[in-house]
């Protein structure tokens, strides 16, 4: 094949996404197809190579698709990933699995099979953990590929991480459009988290929310999390009298989805090397919008 062959060059005509022209271009492509072309760098904005989805095209711009570089990879199971590049991995863990291992659980965790798909490339290849979610909360999670990134991006966390924003649905009809939870957050012996509403010697958690949607029975909320606390949107929601759905632990009676119902949706940080803002949003799952269908 010559190298035209390879690649397809496609002119910008009007402003758009990038995400929203190349599935308008290759209409034969799933979302998830266009999605590995942009993880595994092959898709170029002039001499530019990018894997922002939400990238911003201008008219007269070129897009470069380079073919030659198609890397076809089994998704590991439990998790998929979302966007990787030299130094990062981000990917979209399922409800269930764990983040890293524990004292009972050391086989299946988001942990141990990325750990395990990347060797597969290279045995040489490691992973490094930079934050956790619930083992029962789905979604954004971000693994390093270097000791050395870890560390950075673990030190200036705060600054690093531009946003942070779950979905969850909790239980009755929210009145308070949208509102702030402040709290200080302690650890019992038995791993439950009790808040308090003045500080207690405790860890102070804020929580940003506001409805998305809602009717008599549950109510879709977007939250933001100021600070990353053990179990913080949980206690939160318990708080103001509306549990998240399928957490028993704080104060869930309802369980209508077979799983909790709390998702990491957004994940905006800048990155460690280029200095630029990476933003990833994941879908909110079916089964949390379909408890808002009408009947």
């Amino acid at each position: 094949m010559t190298e035209k062959e390879r690649k397809t060059r496609l002119e910008v005509t009007e402003p758009v996404e990038l995400m929203k022209f190349l599935m308008t271009k290759f209409p034969e492509k799933s979302r998830k197809d266009i999605k590995s072309l942009l993880a595994h760098r092959q898709i170029s904005v002039g001499s530019e190579i990018t894997s922002k989805f939400d990238y911003p095209l201008q008219e007269g711009q070129q897009v470069v698709v380079n073919w030659n570089k198609v890397l076809i990879e089994k998704q590991p199971e439990g998790l998929n990933i979302v966007y990787e590049d030299p130094y990062l991995i981000i990917i979209e863990k399922q409800a269930g699995l764990l983040s890293i291992a524990t004292d009972s659980e050391k086989e299946q965790t988001a942990y141990s099979i990325l750990s395990d798909h990347v060797k597969k490339r290279d045995p040489k290849n490691k992973i490094f953990v930079l934050h956790r979610l619930d083992r029962e909360t789905s979604g954004v999670m971000m693994f390093a590929k270097s000791e050395k990134i870890q560390q950075m991006m673990q030190k200036s966390w705060k600054e690093t991480v531009l946003e942070r924003t779950y979905v969850a649905v909790v239980e009755g009809s929210v009145n308070k459009e949208e509102g702030t939870i402040t709290s200080w957050l302690t650890e019992s012996k038995a791993f439950i988290m009790y808040s308090s509403r003045t500080p207690n010697g405790g860890q102070k958690a804020i929580t940003h929310y506001k409805v998305l949607k809602k009717n008599k029975h549950y109510s879709l909320l977007e939250v933001n999390l100021e600070t990353g606390r053990k179990n913080q949107i949980r206690v939160h929601m318990k708080d103001i009298g509306h549990s998240v759905i399928g957490d028993k632990k704080y104060g869930s009676t309802k369980q209508p989805i077979a799983r909790l119902g709390l998702h990491a949706r957004v994940l905006a940080f800048k990155h460690p090397i280029s200095g630029e803002e990476v933003r990833y949003e994941a879908s909110i799952p079916k089964e949390f919008l379909n408890l808002f269908k009408s009947n």
